[in-house]
């Protein structure tokens, strides 16, 4: 009879640079999600993978583990069951737009969203700047709404991939949070839990994303589009840029604004329309719902375009315990800061760079993102009309308005806005939205 497998010798194992089983890597994963495996266990067992690696076989059999720690979810509807996910960025408020368009596409969305991390936004965050907007459904909620609307963004419960839950906190205080094989492991447990049929990966690459250079943000690309196809996910990834804000706002209840000007014509903002067609239409296609990406990213810009997404993100947010009447009423819906000031530039020329990091911290720093763990968010406050790479500027000419509680908050943000950028006497390039696929 095969001897019981044994926390210190996987660690050991992997330590030594030899490849864990699938069976070892399923006990560990298990013992996680029981407690069976210590802190300090699972710290070792998060150093050893972050040195040595696991090799893509056991990048799958780590991740197919921890998904099957917890709950899975089976859907039994007509539609092909979709997501997407972004690795984070500035400004990146895609999914606000691209749940209700794949729905309006024939897709169902159950999409499981995060808070914000670090210097980036978080999708929930940005929904409960919405008043009564609640992301914590109960699965059955969740069930129906899915089946009866097309989409629902929510919380991740306690119940799926456990295992991730409790790797996640001690990768955060054991210097372990860069492993490309945890990364893989954590972002698609919680996915695959779901139940997806098909899976497009946004992969920021810049200075406002965690990848700040594309070999690196392309090797966890393909890293995630292997894993997820390993484990049975029909997965693209688009490798996108961060070198700037991907919106104009970066604030949550400032990007929810631009969101609704988009999704309702009033002001459309070409780069979020743009990178939510590409997203969408990989989508499409991996689910057999269009004929090619171009074909599907067409009919994700018609959902926006015709008003349908916008009703349909209506419904969702009526669903959701936010105002029935958002679509129509939500320049009067959503909360505004107290204090709005100019962040003038400092001299002449173009706008050559912007630190996205930096403009994240200032964020955070404003109230609009957690500092530490616990920390309550003002949705109201932020930045909104940011300069690109490529505009003219002139000294006053303002870079960023400055949303905040008070004065002092306000001018420590303008500081942080003008540090961030750097201006230039040269027009520089505008870099491309989309950098490369993967799949």
């Amino acid at each position: 009879m095969a001897a019981q497998p044994d926390a210190r010798q996987i660690i050991a194992k992997i330590r030594d640079g030899r490849p864990a089983t699938a069976e070892e890597l399923g006990w560990f994963a298990q013992g996680l999600a029981s407690g069976a495996v210590s802190d300090a266990q699972a710290g070792a067992f998060a150093m050893a993978v972050l040195l040595k690696g696991l090799g893509e076989e056991g990048r799958v059999a780590l991740t197919r583990a921890m998904r099957d720690s917890g709950k899975t979810m089976v859907w039994h509807l007509e539609d092909p069951v979709v997501d997407k996910h972004s690795t984070g960025g500035i400004g990146d408020c895609v999914s606000l737009l691209l749940a209700p368009a794949l729905a309006c596409c024939g897709a169902a969305v159950p999409m499981i969203s995060g808070r914000g991390l670090g210097h980036t936004g978080g999708t929930l965050d940005k929904l409960e700047a919405i008043p009564g907007f609640r992301t914590g459904l109960s699965e059955d909620q969740f069930r129906a709404q899915v089946a009866e609307i097309g989409c629902a963004i929510v919380a991740a419960s306690a119940e799926l991939a456990p295992a991730d839950r409790r790797l996640y906190a001690i990768r955060d205080i054991s210097g372990t949070v860069e492993s490309i094989d945890l990364i893989t492991a954590s972002i698609l447990s919680k996915k695959l839990a779901a139940g997806l049929e098909a899976l497009v990966l946004d992969v920021k690459c810049g200075s406002g994303a965690f990848m700040a250079s594309l070999d690196e943000a392309e090797a966890l690309a393909r890293a995630l589009v292997a894993t997820a196809q390993g484990a049975g996910c029909m997965t693209s990834a688009l490798i996108t840029d961060m070198s700037q804000p991907l919106a104009t706002a970066a604030g949550n209840a400032l990007e929810v604004i631009e969101v609704m000007e988009t999704l309702t014509g009033t002001s459309v903002n070409s780069a979020l329309w743009d990178l939510t067609a590409d997203l969408g239409g990989e989508v499409l296609a991996l689910a057999g719902l269009a004929a090619d990406p171009a074909d599907g990213a067409a009919r994700i810009a018609e959902a926006m375009e015709s008003g349908q997404a916008a009703e349909c993100f209506g419904r969702m947010v009526a669903a959701q315990g936010g105002p029935a009447d958002f679509v129509e009423r939500w320049p009067d819906r959503l909360p505004s800061a107290p204090v709005v000031m100019e962040a003038p530039a400092l001299e002449d020329g173009y706008v050559a760079a912007i630190d996205g990091r930096a403009l994240g911290h200032a964020v955070a720093h404003l109230g609009g993102g957690r500092l530490r763990d616990g920390d309550r968010i003002n949705p109201a406050v932020g930045l909104s009309d940011l300069a690109g790479i490529g505009e003219e500027t002139g000294a006053g000419v303002p870079l960023a308005m400055v949303h905040a509680t008070s004065i002092d908050a306000a001018q420590a943000a303008v500081r942080a806005v003008q540090a961030a950028y750097r201006v230039g006497a040269a027009m520089p390039e505008e870099p491309p939205l989309v950098l490369k696929r993967i799949g």
